[in-house]
Parts: C-alpha cells; sequence; structure tokens
C-alpha cells in the first residue's frame, strides 16, 4: 500500500513538471495568435473587418513594410507599418540565385505560400520569381517575409512583428481571399526620389513599376498585374479577352476611359513636381544600387566561394553606377485637372477627396460622372526596359516552385470593377 503511494505521488509530481513546462506554444500556436485588441479597434475605427481583404507594400530605402485592408466601400486603407529589421543586398531588382538581392516588383501570395513552421519563426514566400522575373531570365527560390531578424535575400522582421503581419494575411484567406499583392519598392516612388535616381541603370525598371505604384495611389485599389513584351503592364485588358504572353508583344490593350483620365492629369502633376527635382538634386545623397546582371553574377559567385570556405573580401563586390546627365521632361499637355475630373467621380467629394486632391491639388468638383466606357490605353513597346542579359544556364535554374499569377479568368472585368467601387 505505501508502495502504491509513493509511485502515485512520483506520478502526480511528474504531470506537474510537465505542466511547468509547457510553453506558450503549446497552449496558443504562434501561427494562431490573435491581432492585439488595439489592432482590432483600429479596423473597427476604419471600416474594416477581421476578415476583409489584405495587401502589402515594401520599401527598401525607408525600410517599410505596410499591411493596407480593404473598406466596406472596396478601398484599402493602410492599417499598420513595420520598420523592416532587415533585408539584403542593395537597391534594385534580383537577377540570378546568390545575388542576395531583395526582390522587387509585384508578387502574388496565395495560401499554400504561407509557411506556420519555419525555421525563421513565421514566414511566407512572395512567389519570386513571378512571370515578369521568368520572362526576363530571372532567377531564386525561397524569397521570404519571415522573423528572427535576419536576411540573406528576403525581407525579415522581427518575431513579434512577423506574428501580425502574418495573422493579418492568415485572417484574410479565412475571410475568402485566395491571395493577396506584394508590392516592392525600391523607395517611394515621389518626384524626389525618382529624380534622385535619373542617372541609375535601374532607373527604367523603377519608371515602369512607378506605373503601378501610380495606380494604386490614385485609386486605392490594387492593381490587375499581366506581364507582356517581358514587361508588367497594370489595369489592362486585351481586346477579345485574348490572353496575354510574357514574351510575346503586348496586343492591343484598352483602360477605363475614367483611369486613363485620371492618370493623365496626376502625371502631368508630376512631370511638374520631377522638373523641379531634378534642379534642386547637385547635393542629393543616393543609396547604393546594383548594376544589373553583371554585378548579380559577381555577388552571386562571391556568395558560393564565400559558402565554400574560400578566402573573399569582408563585402560583397560592387560595379560603381556610371553618370548621366539628367535631362527634365516636357510637361505632359493635358488639359486641367478642375475640367476632367468628373470622368473619375461619380458621387459626392467625400469619396474620392483624397484621391483627386493628390491628383488635381485643390478639392474635386462635383459634376456629373461622365460614361466609363474602355478607351484604347498606350502600350509600352517591347524594349523600352532594357531586358536584363540573360546567364548561359538560365533555363537550367528556372524555377517554378510558385506559380505565376493566371492572367485570364478574373471574375468582373476590370471595367466593371473599378465602375462598380466608384459607384457605390
Amino acid at each position: 500500500m505505501t508502495r502504491l503511494i509513493k509511485y502515485a505521488f512520483l506520478l502526480s509530481t511528474a504531470f506537474a513538471l510537465a505542466a511547468c513546462n509547457e510553453t506558450l506554444e503549446d497552449i496558443a500556436p504562434k501561427a494562431e495568435r490573435q491581432l492585439p485588441a488595439r489592432v482590432v479597434q483600429t479596423m473597427k475605427a476604419k471600416g474594416m473587418s477581421k476578415t476583409s481583404p489584405v495587401m502589402m507594400r515594401i520599401f527598401k530605402e525607408e525600410g517599410k513594410l505596410e499591411v493596407w485592408k480593404a473598406k466596406t466601400n472596396g478601398r484599402y486603407d493602410i492599417i499598420a507599418s513595420y520598420d523592416i529589421c532587415k533585408w539584403s543586398g542593395q537597391l534594385g531588382p534580383k537577377f540570378t540565385e546568390g545575388d542576395r538581392q531583395a526582390p522587387e516588383g509585384f508578387y502574388t501570395v496565395r495560401p499554400g505560400q504561407m509557411n506556420p513552421k519555419s525555421s525563421y519563426y513565421l514566414a511566407f514566400n512572395i512567389g519570386f520569381p513571378n512571370a515578369y522575373d521568368q520572362a526576363n531570365g530571372r532567377t531564386g527560390k525561397h524569397l521570404m517575409v519571415h522573423g528572427a531578424c535576419s536576411s540573406a535575400g528576403c525581407y525579415s522582421m522581427t518575431d513579434e512583428q512577423i506574428s501580425e503581419i502574418y495573422a493579418f494575411a492568415r485572417d484574410s484567406f479565412k475571410g475568402g481571399q485566395r491571395e493577396f499583392q506584394v508590392q516592392a519598392f525600391p523607395f517611394r516612388m515621389t518626384a524626389e526620389n525618382m529624380a534622385r535616381y535619373r542617372s541609375d541603370p535601374n532607373y527604367d525598371f523603377w519608371k515602369m513599376l512607378k506605373e503601378g505604384y501610380d495606380h494604386f495611389e490614385l485609386t486605392k485599389i490594387p492593381p490587375k498585374v499581366d506581364v507582356c513584351g517581358k514587361r508588367y503592364v497594370f489595369n489592362r485588358e486585351a481586346a477579345d479577352g485574348e490572353r496575354l504572353s510574357p514574351t510575346a508583344a503586348c496586343p492591343p490593350m484598352s483602360q477605363p476611359e475614367s483611369l486613363l483620365t485620371a492618370y493623365r492629369q496626376y502625371q502631368a502633376q508630376y512631370d511638374i513636381a520631377f522638373s523641379k527635382a531634378l534642379k534642386a538634386q547637385s547635393t542629393a545623397t543616393r543609396s547604393e544600387t546594383i548594376a544589373g546582371h553583371e554585378e548579380a553574377r559577381l555577388v552571386a559567385d562571391w556568395s558560393k566561394r564565400r559558402a565554400r570556405g574560400e578566402k573573399v573580401s569582408r563585402l560583397p563586390p560592387n560595379i560603381p553606377s556610371p553618370t548621366a546627365v539628367a535631362e527634365a521632361p516636357q510637361p505632359a499637355s493635358t488639359p486641367a485637372v478642375a475640367a476632367t475630373a468628373s470622368a473619375y467621380t461619380a458621387e459626392p467629394a467625400s469619396r474620392l477627396q483624397n484621391a483627386l486632391e493628390a491628383v488635381a491639388g485643390q478639392p474635386e468638383q462635383q459634376e456629373p460622372a461622365e460614361s466609363t466606357a474602355a478607351a484604347v490605353a498606350p502600350v509600352p513597346t517591347e524594349g523600352a526596359v532594357p531586358s536584363p542579359t540573360p546567364r548561359p544556364d538560365a533555363s537550367a535554374e528556372r524555377t517554378a516552385s510558385v506559380p505565376a499569377p493566371a492572367t485570364g479568368g478574373q471574375a468582373p472585368s476590370l471595367r466593371r470593377r473599378i465602375q462598380n467601387i466608384f459607384s457605390r
């Protein structure tokens, strides 16, 4: 009897010790942690639901990752901004595996890319290489946004930050969102920043990304992104629903007239600001940027030799960027903003005031809405952005670990979707 009592005591002690050693991860798995109450309250105040769609924007030079969520009117508003703990490489896109560059461009994240058991606390794969990257011979894989504050080509956050960022994405998927967009930029695409890097070898690539950036700034709706002619194209629809090929020339395409009008106005204001910024750039500081495939190959080789234990320089090799004289563009001959703002407004100023004030620099005028019939949109010609020199073995290293976003099969058409958003 005494022996049984001893065994019982030992068993109860063991259970007690096991309970003491149980961690928070055993009780509440890190991938299921809920957003803080303060964030939930902010969402309610902004007219967002916990499971409404999300999108994210990354700005390298500023070191920021933003989370945006859809409001009840379909337009997005920022809900959180985080300081990026670490990102590797320089300003400029990722070219080749091993170049230590963090990607720039427009990427798609689906549920299968979420990793709740990451070695870096929590993570999601941003979807590199996408259709644009593959069409231009860019290679790499496993490019993530993750925790642990350690990066070799990824965007790394603290564990606390990634816990919230992961929760935003997880909840949106639970609400029915099938995929969300990640926009990664070298910097905020302002006239001042673009003028600073006017002579940079990546400038044409960044100018192409800027169109998608501008569309979001105007509409507060993630742009529809496609690839043709080895270029990104935004919010365009091919005639007769033709499917776009990333490597083939772009066919005739159209955009909603309202969007074209607003974008022309926005661009006219930008050209004026850009010209002024160029004149003030004599002492402007610039961050280091990557000089294309040639430098990317050098860095990739440096990384391989370093991994093999060979003696290499402390820092990766760098090719100095060439200097060039920047010329101011001629301002677009665009009708006055006040005369054309009505093509983009279909209701009182309270809905579109922020977007159109950004375009016009003045309060929008309430006028009857015009037709949103599509107009033929000029398509950038193939070659306007120089195609990077493909690596000799690029075809062998292409990766298909993440499927490229589909170009067809959109539910409502782009034209009808934009028209519905602004007529609510």
